[in-house]
């Protein structure tokens, strides 16, 4: 025990110290301390019992604002009261027995108030044990019998609170009949506590409230009459007739949710009760509700409508009870009524409301003739001097268009422009506001259905002079461009939607114009040239749509429409146009791989059906564009992009390497056909085309086998000329790479040869060096093409021997003699098939370095290729005779001027 208070008052002063402020930890501990304390015998201790009251203090010290929380409140004042109950002496004093009962009552009603029944129990059993004490000990007494009178009836009083506080946690514990059973003690007690009387009627007003919630009808019923009795019991102390009406109308509202047949006539009475008690507009309305509900005679409900009336109750309130006759098929009464209730309130400023509300029951009941005679009465005293309230004219409002919305959608156009018309009649001439814009538009809507342009027009200026910045009137501009064929107005009107859709601007019912919306009008724009067959117009709509709106879902589907009026477009169109109109699909087309590479809200399987789609059209259109080159690569290349956009497969991997090698072989068509500024450029990018092709290669090799295909050949033949254009040094390493291939066609090697010397490519070495492996492979065939050999021989033989030189190596010389015997060994497999051309060819070739090498005074040398030259006149057909007879005389010539030359020579040495 002497630890428990060492502990506690160790506690207790920590939590007093004015620079606590971790209350939470402290209030636990001492908690926890207590809690145990009821096994303990009961002994007196200052120490503790200072601790209870200094506890105590603090708590209701920090009972002001929101210092602590109510359930740490509640703890509080949970251990101070239990500390005092463990010292308390064997006979308490007067004193000591009233703290008990202030302390244990007060922390009952704290666990009440932190909906824990249970804890309250424990304290108000003590508090009701301290009273009984108490009680016990004043009667006890011998003198002072006006005091101890005095004293007794504080204790009942006491002891009435305590009872009621049992009543409300037996309530919250869902323990009724205990309750009862409390609140009857109470009640009993109300004779000689008379002031208690609203206390305790408001206590069940509660309980009636707290049963309602949970759906306990019958118990609420129970509460709420109890209350009522109660108040009854002393008129004096009673809460007062409006409160006592309040209860009544709870009650029989109660009666009528729970069954408004069965409890029909209790309803009645208590509402009627209500009324006498005190008359109020809920209560004259609730009673006509439950006479509706419960299906009186039309007399019945009559006789509560007239007492509406001359109770004076608002307007408001009699167009809820007309509200409410109608929704329950009372049209007659409801109907009859209204017409009273506007009599009634005729000088009234708010009868407008009274009138409109008439309207729109006539438009509910289906009689339009008879609404249109009130509107236009509503009109001619608009005019007149008896305007309607700003809130219903806008009632009004809405109703007109509501009706007139249903008329369009119902294709009655002429008697929707009746109901539009009927709104403008109370707008002034020249008013400027954004409704009154709206209104010309959906004016003009109906026009143009009517086909009625010239009024549509109009219905549209002054719409525009209304609010001229709306996009909607734009809209509208269009519609009617667009009816009169005028393609330069619609676009016009289609620019300056997509102007306006870039910026959210406010529209006629005062929000905001979302960006989705304006693209929405945009597409509708789109829809209704198509439906009007102005293809133009329509692509210039869609357009505007794909620059200006954010919603690339809705992007993509117009770049696909887009896409389709494109191609049908190319379709009709002539074959010179063919080119300009496919220039106008390569940017939607480029706009489609932004928007599916961007679009995060896409599934897998709809971004690869996007991708695919415009992938698919990308391959088309560069297959139409043979003769435009650049054109092509860029479809093929915006198909192979497209492409990566789709998951890897065989099949997309060989479309992916197509793709690559036709843009490669497009780049460099492009530099052959016409050299250009940009060339360096373009044959960079056929690099690095290759370079991606070669990596898309390996993966499909990977994958299987392709023993047939090409694709080596291409790349390295690709490479090979976009390197040596480029003036590439590794062009050199491009050849080794053909030749170190498995089967190297000849057909490649010459190709390679003639890219070498193709300009801006000079590469002799390399072009002879591909002749000669050619050449070499020629001659291994089992049946040589001796044509492929001659043209072979040729390009070596001139390129060896060019022509204007004015001197020559000798180990050329002999490299150019090997091909000439190459030549010879051609001529005389198949002399008949070489062109006699070629054989004059090599002929005036050798003769002429014959010729060379004897101006140069290499005079063995000059003999010996003369001699060839000679060698060649019997391969000569028609012009044997004539070159032999010219040719014999000059080699005579020249072989004598060799001998002289010779000795010559031998005489100067």
């Amino acid at each position: 025990m002497e630890l428990i208070v060492s502990t506690v008052k160790g506690l207790t002063e920590n939590l007093l110290q004015k620079q606590t402020t971790d209350y939470d930890q402290v209030i636990e501990k001492l908690f926890s301390e207590v809690s145990g304390l009821e096994d303990f015998p009961k002994i007196p201790n200052p120490q503790l019992e200072e601790c209870a009251i200094q506890l105590w203090n603090w708590a209701v010290t920090k009972n002001v604002g929101t210092t602590i929380s109510k359930n740490l409140k509640a703890k509080v004042r949970h251990v101070a009261c239990s500390l005092l109950y463990c010292c308390e002496p064997e006979n308490p004093t007067e004193g000591v027995i009233r703290k008990q009962i202030l302390m244990a009552s007060k922390t009952g009603r704290t666990w009440l108030d932190c909906k824990n029944p249970q804890m309250a129990d424990n304290f108000l059993r003590l508090a009701v044990k301290s009273l009984e004490t108490l009680y016990a000990q004043l009667t006890s007494r011998r003198d002072g019998a006006a005091d101890i009178t005095s004293s007794k009836g504080d204790v009942e009083k006491d002891l009435l609170r305590i009872l009621s506080c049992q009543a409300e946690s037996a309530l919250i514990q869902g323990n009724n009949h205990d309750a009862v059973v409390y609140m009857q003690r109470c009640k009993d007690m109300l004779q000689r506590l008379p002031k208690d009387t609203a206390y305790l009627s408001i206590m069940c007003y509660n309980f009636g409230i707290d049963t309602y919630n949970l759906k306990k009808f019958e118990e609420s019923t129970f509460w709420l009459s109890q209350s009522y009795e109660i108040g009854k019991m002393n008129v004096k102390y009673a809460p007062g007739s409006e409160v006592q009406a309040k209860v009544l109308r709870l009650l029989a509202s109660i009666y009528l949710e729970w069954d408004c047949q069965r409890f029909q006539e209790k309803a009645l009475n208590a509402v009627s009760l209500a009324n006498k008690e005190f008359t109020s507009a809920s209560g004259l309305y609730l009673k006509i509700r439950i006479l509706v509900r419960c299906g009186a005679s039309d007399d019945h409900i009559r006789a509560g409508l007239n007492e509406m009336l001359e109770s004076k109750v608002s307007l408001e309130v009699c167009l809820s009870t007309v509200k409410l006759l109608m929704s329950e098929d009372r049209e007659v009464l409801a109907f009859d009524y209204l017409k009273r209730v506007c009599q009634h309130f005729e000088s009234s400023p708010d009868l407008g409301t009274a009138l409109v509300l008439h309207i729109e029951l006539l438009l509910q009941k289906g009689t339009e003739l008879l609404a249109k005679q009130k509107i236009e009465d509503i009109i001619t005293g608009h005019y007149t001097g008896k305007q309607l309230t700003p809130q219903a004219l806008t009632r009004l409002h809405v109703m007109l268009w509501d009706k007139a919305s249903k008329h369009f959608e119902a294709k009655n156009y002429s008697e929707a422009l009746q109901w539009y018309n009927y709104s403008l009649s109370f707008f002034k001439a020249g008013q400027t506001e954004p409704n009154s814009a709206k209104l010309q538009r959906n004016r003009a809507s109906c026009f143009l259905m009517l086909k009625q342009l010239e009024k549509a027009k109009e219905a549209i200026k002054e719409a525009e002079r209304c609010d001229p910045g709306s996009i909607f009137t734009q809209f509208s501009v269009y519609k009617i461009a667009v009816q009169e064929n005028n393609v330069e107005k619609a676009v016009e009107a289609v620019n300056a939607m997509g102007r306006l859709s870039k910026s959210p601007s406010a529209s006629e019912d005062g929000l905001l114009v979302s960006e989705n919306a304006a693209s929405n009008l945009l597409s509708l724009a789109a829809q209704i040239a198509l439906e009007n067959e102005q293809q133009e117009t329509a692509m210039k709509a869609l357009g505007s749509l794909c620059e200006n709106s954010k919603d690339e879902s809705q992007v993509l589907t117009a770049l696909r429409c887009l896409v389709r009026l494109v191609l049908s477009t190319i379709e009709k169109s002539r074959e010179e146009m063919r080119n300009v109109d496919m220039e106008v699909l390569l940017p939607y087309l480029k706009m489609a791989l932004q928007k599916v590479s961007h679009q995060s809200r896409l599934t897998a399987e709809k971004r690869t059906e996007e991708a695919n789609w415009f992938r698919k059209i990308a391959w088309n259109s560069a297959l139409q564009c043979e003769s435009c080159p650049d054109r092509m690569r860029d479809f093929f290349v915006l198909s192979y992009q497209l492409s990566q956009l789709c998951p890897p497969d065989r099949t997309l991997l060989m479309g992916q390497k197509t793709c690559l090698l036709m843009a490669t072989a497009a780049s460099l068509e492009l530099c052959r056909k016409s050299p250009h500024s940009g060339q360096t450029e373009d044959l960079t990018q056929a690099l690095e085309h290759i370079q991606i092709c070669w990596e898309v290669w390996k993966t499909l090799k990977a994958s299987g086998s392709f023993p047939k295909d090409p694709t080596d050949t291409l790349l390295l033949l690709y490479e090979f000329e976009a390197r040596a254009k480029l003036n590439d040094p590794k062009v050199e390493t491009v050849l080794e790479s053909v030749l170190e291939l498995e089967h190297v066609e000849t057909k490649v090697l010459e190709t390679i040869a003639a890219l070498a010397m193709e300009p801006p490519a000079h590469y002799p070495l390399l072009c002879k060096k591909a002749l000669r492996v050619a050449l070499s492979l020629h001659r291994k065939q089992p049946q040589a093409d001796l044509a492929r050999c001659r043209k072979c021989v040729h390009s070596l033989i001139k390129l060896s021997l060019p022509s204007g030189v004015s001197e020559v190596e000798a180990r050329v010389l002999e490299e150019v003699w090997d091909y000439y015997e190459e030549a010879l060994s051609v001529i005389a497999a198949a002399p008949d098939d070489f062109p006699e051309m070629e054989t004059l060819w090599l002929l005036t070739r050798a003769w002429n370095t014959g010729v060379l090498l004897y101006s140069l005074a290499q005079y063995p040398e000059a003999e010996r290729w003369c001699g060839l030259a000679m060698s060649f006149i019997r391969h000569l057909g028609s012009l044997q005779e004539s070159y032999e007879t010219k040719m014999s005389g000059l080699y005579t010539e020249i072989l004598d001027r060799l001998d002289r030359a010779k000795k010559n020579l031998i005489m100067e040495e």
